[in-house]
């Protein structure tokens, strides 16, 4: 998931800001935040922003980098009060667009003071980067608590930040200090894009762990927990993010920021996902994922795959999707790059620096290279219209995902970039890889500041002809635009395996079984249920989709007993061959059925196997680079 850079702005710089301000900004707008009452899921600012006498429009945040689409929380936003030399100034919201405000500017007033709160009560539901809180740790995206001039360049709008803490919090950001008193922090001023790019988090347990100190620039590892001892994660894994910083090195050649902190939030009362930024990411976990080694494993890629966005979405960055400020619409046709190409470098970084074995790896591919192999929903959406509609895709879910897809251009852009990658190394007998490519096309100019480099399909065509000649773009859109039933999975094939099935979950399934707490009977009789019965998705034109079962549907039993996840794998393992059908009976909106699925092959699940005749070049490209 994915910050607007056109060039770093270390100073506050004289810009041209919006017509409706009548005027250019002549000093930095301040921005203080008080997070002292986060627990108590509200956080606090002031804004003080200078202006001249004149109408003027301003806009909260609408279009987020790295959540591709509309999903600025200004449903969360209130207590919005402008006053200016102490009397209020009264707002009017747009009748069409619901993120602007209008006003009008008295004669001798040079500043306006606002204030705005947020309510991150909402912190556990949706996707969006909001504001996170618990007892003890804060989440602060500024997006959040600011609005900024309309119709201005956000590269050019200049913000000075400062944090107030809870007593005895501490703080991690990219964000360069630059004095304060107590619990509170100013920082150096910057530019809104860089603001916006520069989360913080906030904690009464915290820890910053350097990493790979021998490297420049500097990188940080920065906790924050619900108790003191999620903070403890072993010497072990401390040394994979130590190589997980020089992998990045040996892959892309380059480095584009003055640091960088991993901000983990690790916590069981926030929401969890990760959001890139270009000197930090926004990683959110269970509370126990670095001291579980099995909550490590399956969370293991969301380190590198945010990490690998400095690169790949913030450096580099599709056209569409590098607008000026965050009122302009974004074009996400290009995010089979942007989170594609992230998913597949992310995934393999993961196994060079050791946070996955190689065998974790091919077991988790196996599992991804099967699901987009029994997506039915690709005969009539292929993978380009899952990114152009990623806007609308993001917040889809629940039952037949498989028919509707959502956002497959993550894991089916893997698989699409794993072709690319052995079929260069097949095309040059392993003369030149992916790397190579990585190398020239993310690490373009060398060392640099954070800034925005941006691309189009004729870039990333160009870019793999300069690492081996071919006709890429028929090769890249005979599987963008396919509406083939199965997937891609050329980069198997030439990476010298195949997808195949056997009647035993592997490892990496049953861990994910166990998180989840669900249970796949997908690849038999087409269904995903839960230990209680209840069943979350149907596989379109599956065993059960002809039995007529559906999505929210409860099993109560199986061939006459009380239903268990074992229950019916014994019943489907029995019908195997020649063996009886296997007995439903199945709960509906408080509605019972009995239903027969005519079923005989056993119990499937995916594995890759390898095909001796083929170089095994998928095992090359997983051993570390770094020296």
């Amino acid at each position: 998931m994915a910050g607007f850079w056109k060039k770093c702005a270390g100073a506050a710089l004289a810009a041209t800001v919006s017509v409706s301000m009548a005027g250019a900004q002549t000093a930095p707008i301040t921005l203080s935040v008080d997070l002292t009452d986060a627990p108590r899921k509200i956080l606090h600012a002031i804004e003080v922003m200078p202006v001249t006498a004149g109408p003027m429009t301003v806009v909260y945040p609408k279009w987020i980098p790295g959540e591709h689409g509309p999903t600025g929380p200004i449903e969360n936003m209130a207590g919005f009060f402008i006053t200016a030399n102490g009397q209020p100034v009264k707002w009017e919201r747009d009748k069409i667009d619901m993120f602007a405000y209008h006003l009008t500017i008295p004669q001798g007033v040079t500043q306006l003071e606002m204030k705005i709160d947020f309510l991150a009560s909402s912190a556990l539901s949706g996707f969006s980067a909001g504001g996170s809180t618990s007892e003890n740790l804060a989440l602060l995206s500024w997006n959040t608590l600011l609005v900024y001039p309309a119709d201005t360049d956000a590269s050019q709008v200049m913000f000075t930040p400062s944090v107030k803490l809870p007593s005895g919090w501490n703080l991690g950001t990219a964000l360069d200090k630059d004095g304060g008193s107590g619990q509170t922090s100013t920082f150096k001023t910057v530019s809104l894009e860089q603001l916006i790019d520069s989360p913080v988090i906030a904690g009464r347990y915290f820890r910053e762990i350097p990493l790979a100190p021998e490297i420049s620039p500097k990188h940080y590892l920065d906790m924050a927990a619900d108790g003191p001892e999620q903070l403890n994660l072993s010497k072990e894994h401390i040394a994979d993010f130590d190589k997980l910083v020089r992998e990045t090195g040996a892959l892309y050649k380059s480095r584009h920021y003055g640091s960088y902190h991993f901000l983990v939030t690790l916590s069981d009362e926030v929401a969890h996902f990760g959001l890139e930024h270009h000197q930090s990411s926004d990683d959110r976990v269970m509370a126990t994922t670095f001291t579980d080694d099995r909550e490590f494993v399956l969370a293991g890629l969301l380190l590198p795959h945010e990490f690998t966005h400095s690169w790949n979405g913030k450096y580099r960055r599709p056209a569409g999707l590098a607008t000026s400020n965050y009122q302009k619409p974004m074009e996400g046709d290009l995010l089979w790059v942007y989170e594609g190409l992230t998913e597949y470098l992310g995934d393999v970084l993961a196994a060079r620096c050791g946070i996955w074995t190689p065998d974790q790896y091919k077991q988790r591919l196996s599992t991804i290279a099967a699901e987009y192999d029994n997506r039915p929903g690709r005969t009539w959406r292929d993978i380009q219209d899952t990114a152009t509609a990623a806007q609308i895709l993001y917040a889809a879910g629940g039952g037949w995902d498989n028919w509707r897809l959502s956002v497959d251009y993550y894991d089916e852009g893997e698989l699409v970039w794993l072709d690319v990658d052995t079929t260069i190394r097949k095309m040059t007998n392993g003369k030149k890889t992916i790397d190579d490519f990585v190398a020239k096309f993310h690490g373009l100019g060398g060392d640099t500041g954070p800034k925005v480099v941006p691309y189009t399909f004729d870039d990333v065509v160009a870019g793999l002809n300069s690492v081996v000649a071919n006709d890429w773009a028929a090769f890249l859109r005979s599987r963008l635009d396919s509406n083939s039933y199965h997937a891609p999975l050329g980069g198997l094939e030439n990476g010298g395996y195949k997808l195949t099935y056997t009647d035993k979950p592997n490892s990496w399934s049953a861990l994910e079984d166990q998180q989840s707490e669900s249970f796949d009977f997908w690849y038999s009789i087409g269904l995903h249920a839960n230990k209680a019965g209840n069943i979350s998705d149907v596989l379109k034109g599956g065993v059960a989709d002809k039995g007529d079962i559906g999505p929210g549907m409860k099993i109560v039993a199986v061939n006459g007993r009380a239903y268990t996840p074992d229950v019916l794998k014994a019943a489907i393992h029995d019908a195997k061959d020649s063996g009886p059908s296997v007995e439903l009976i199945v709960l509906n909106t408080g509605y019972y059925k009995v239903v027969k699925l005519d079923y005989h092959e056993g119990e499937r699940y995916p594995m890759l196997e390898r095909v001796s005749s083929v170089p095994d070049r998928l095992d090359d490209i997983l051993k570390p680079a770094a020296k």
